[in-house]
């Protein structure tokens, strides 16, 4: 099986996060164009519930794999990997039955009790089957993360969004004649084919390049596996929390703003429109950049755990430093651009820009969302997922907290539900690095922070200026384009002119390194 480097192994799934985002790009605005924010509020309100089972289900299994697989792969040990694999395997698929049956069961009551909506009972049934399938894949996932090979996940997702583009537009138009909440459901429905086919172009890899035959004495190894059971949970267990806690956010989130919305005096019908702009049209743009810091974080986990292993302090140092550094310079160029051109972006993908205030209040602070994912991923790596955890609840409470003063106070409404996301980012971010700081003493050099604020200034200076020289650029698609690549071009030169990337992480890339 072939092995990448850190950096080799980020930039395939950041390629092929780039592509999958592009696609899922593509898909919200066919969905968005079809449904209208009506629909799309339905299709919103849906997913965290089905986030929150899909956390149960998992139980925090996949980073444990991805460390415990890598450590056996270090120490040549085929059987302990195919011990991982049958206990992952057997919990996975006890859990995943269990909780499917549970979400069918409760949708009912979730919709119209929780949701105060039961227009979203349709989506919820629709994408209940889902949650086996994305179980076995995520078993799958950890295992090639744990060998340190990143080329079948990345090429899975981008099936996954293809078959997705290619399904939904059929399935919403067909149902779409019986009500949004049918269309909603279609949309759901063209996720769960997606992610199916993923999973049989995994397994396919997986019989590919296998070391271990799974069938092969399944139940002997299951026998003898309660250590291999004990040192995955010791990893799983904080990690789920974490993500727990993110989870049962996301299904709080949409419940509190529909009660809260409710007592400010808004309708259940407008509440559902505005939740929709906000988690339909605007999140995704400022969650465009996080394909590159979950790409980092993917290929940090098993990196870190190496280094942690053989007590490579230097090293552990520099893999988090080198993180924080191409993910806030993936950030910053999102965050300059959405600031200055939100209408304009917003109009040209959704049709309306009625949701421009949202990206101009939660830009600036989403900045630090980039650089939270690899945090996390350190704290994980270096077995503290529990004080990661704490950190996540802290956020948590404050963030709902929020969200509830303000989104039922008329005077601010939606925008309180904005303010509240923008809290909980810029607090969980903020306790990660001085958790990191105490734990290992890992600090952000104060010439780096420098580096960000100047990089920031410059970028937006530049776009201000091309802004004001050629404003019709903004109203034509394709002169548009020329006035992103243009600055996109600006900002590389200050990148490189800062040295916020140097010549030895260039070095580390084989096809660029013939260049350099």
């Amino acid at each position: 099986m072939t092995k990448q480097t850190f950096l080799q192994g980020t930039l395939i799934l950041i390629a092929a996060g780039m592509i999958t985002r592009f696609l899922g790009f593509i898909n919200r605005i066919v969905v968005a164009r079809l449904m209208g924010e009506e629909g799309v509020g339905l299709y919103m309100m849906a997913l965290p519930t089905f986030f929150l089972v899909l956390t149960l289900t998992q139980l925090g299994l996949p980073v444990a794999i991805s460390k415990r697989v890598a450590e056996a792969e270090a120490k040549n040990n085929p059987q302990k990997i195919k011990q991982i694999l049958v206990v992952s395997l057997i919990v996975t698929a006890i859990s995943s039955i269990l909780f499917t049956i549970g979400m069918i069961l409760g949708a009912p009551f979730i919709a119209t009790k929780l949701l105060t909506d039961s227009r979203t009972l349709y989506p919820l049934l629709a994408i209940s089957p889902i949650i086996p399938i994305i179980a076995i894949s995520s078993v799958l996932r950890g295992y090639f993360q744990g060998r340190q090979n990143m080329k079948p996940q990345s090429y899975s997702q981008v099936i996954e969004q293809i078959v997705r583009i290619t399904c939904v537009a059929f399935f919403v138009k067909l149902l779409l004649p019986f009500g949004v909440e049918y269309a909603a459901a279609g949309a759901m429905f063209s996720v769960i084919l997606g992610e199916f086919v993923s999973l049989l172009y995994m397994l396919h890899m997986f019989k590919q390049k296998k070391i271990v035959k799974i069938r092969s004495q399944f139940f002997s190894y299951l026998k003898t596996s309660s250590q291999t059971l004990k040192e995955l949970f010791s990893i799983a267990l904080p990690s789920t929390g974490s993500r727990m806690i993110g989870s049962l956010t996301h299904f709080m989130e949409p419940i509190l703003v529909a009660q809260s919305l409710a007592i400010a005096g808004i309708s259940s019908s407008l509440a559902t429109k505005q939740y929709g702009e906000l988690t339909g049209y605007v999140l995704p743009l400022l969650f465009l950049p996080t394909f590159i810091t979950q790409s980092l974080s993917v290929a940090l986990v098993p990196s870190l755990s190496e280094a942690d292993a053989s007590s490579n302090n230097k090293l552990i140092h520099y893999r988090i430093h080198q993180s924080i550094r191409i993910s806030f310079a993936s950030g910053a160029l999102a965050t300059i651009v959405l600031t200055l051109f939100a209408d304009t972006i917003l109009t040209f993908m959704y049709g309306t820009a009625n949701a421009s205030n949202f990206i101009l209040l939660m830009a600036p602070f989403f900045i630090l969302l980039y650089i939270q994912a690899p945090l996390q991923a350190a704290l994980q790596a270096l077995d503290f997922a529990k004080p990661a955890m704490w950190n996540s609840l802290i956020g948590a409470v404050c963030k709902l907290t929020i969200l509830f003063l303000l989104a039922s106070n008329s005077a601010f409404g939606i925008m309180g539900v904005a303010i509240s996301m923008s809290v909980g980012v810029v607090l969980v971010t903020l306790l990660h690095l001085i958790t990191l700081q105490k734990m290992i003493n890992y600090t952000l050099p104060l010439k780096d922070i420098v580096k960000m604020v100047t990089l920031i200034g410059l970028t937006w200076l530049a776009g201000s200026i091309i802004k004001q020289i050629f404003p019709w650029g903004t109203g034509n698609p394709a002169l548009f384009l020329i006035t992103l690549i243009a600055l996109t071009g600006i900002y590389i030169f200050f990148l490189f002119s800062l040295r916020f990337i140097t010549k030895e992480e260039l070095d580390q890339i084989p096809f660029i390194k013939r260049w350099i």
